[in-house]
């Protein structure tokens, strides 16, 4: 797949004005959600992406929340780092925003994870959204191992108001990517939801990329700092 483009995303809205998500998901659906979160030169395998705590087939699909309950939302405020101990990754934030073809822009840095700027910004009421590449130049990079997390799991998210929103994971998914459910991952939520987005499945090198995306799926359930 890929890599992100060089020239800065728009920034008609930016995340002190973030605008309604009906606005983004109609932008995305119109475009469609294309993931560039690797390089032509893949060479490693990531582990595949078993679905962890998804709901059963007949019911609609939606993340199950975990054991531990849900926290009241924080106040928005801007993503500084992202720490996921059980997979010991610690990465600082780039932003991304959509790039020419309407598409999210991939964080530049294969070792750094991007916050999606035109979303909720992680510990606040919506679906805050973190991607990061699965490979790079044949070199596991900074989400490789997401298809790992289970349901339990935690994830920390520093913020620059000095606090830090921590979630827990609901759930793994792994999706086609020619039928990504869109509106599933960036609807509108009564509670702050955190989406990781990475490649997965099987690698093309007729195509450079990978045939699926994975998801992890969490919830706010903790605060600490601030």
């Amino acid at each position: 797949m890929d890599r992100a483009p060089d020239e800065d995303p728009p920034r008609s809205s930016p995340w002190r004005r973030r605008a309604p998500l009906a606005a983004i998901v109609a932008l995305l659906l119109t475009g469609g959600l294309l993931l560039a979160l690797g390089t032509t030169r893949q060479q490693p395998a990531p582990p595949p992406a078993a679905d962890q705590g998804a709901p059963p087939a007949t019911a609609p699909r939606s993340p199950t929340p975990s054991a531990e309950p849900r926290t009241t939302a924080l106040p928005p405020s801007r993503p500084v780092s992202i720490t996921i101990p059980s997979l010991k990754v610690t990465s600082d934030l780039e932003q991304l925003g959509l790039g020419k073809n309407r598409a999210m822009d991939t964080p530049k840095d294969p070792a750094k994870a991007g916050w999606y700027r035109p979303g909720a910004t992680p510990g606040a009421i919506g679906p805050s959204v973190i991607a990061g590449h699965v490979t790079w130049d044949g070199v596991p990079a900074v989400f490789f191992k997401l298809t790992e997390l289970k349901p339990g799991d935690r994830i920390d998210v520093s913020r620059a108001d000095g606090t830090t929103a921590i979630f827990t994971v609901d759930r793994t998914a792994s999706y086609p990517k020619d039928d990504f459910p869109t509106v599933e991952v960036y609807r509108n939520l009564d509670h702050a939801g955190l989406r990781l987005i990475t490649c997965g499945g099987d690698y093309s090198r007729e195509d450079s990329r990978y045939a699926d995306n994975v998801v992890v799926y969490a919830s706010l359930t903790g605060r600490g700092g601030g």
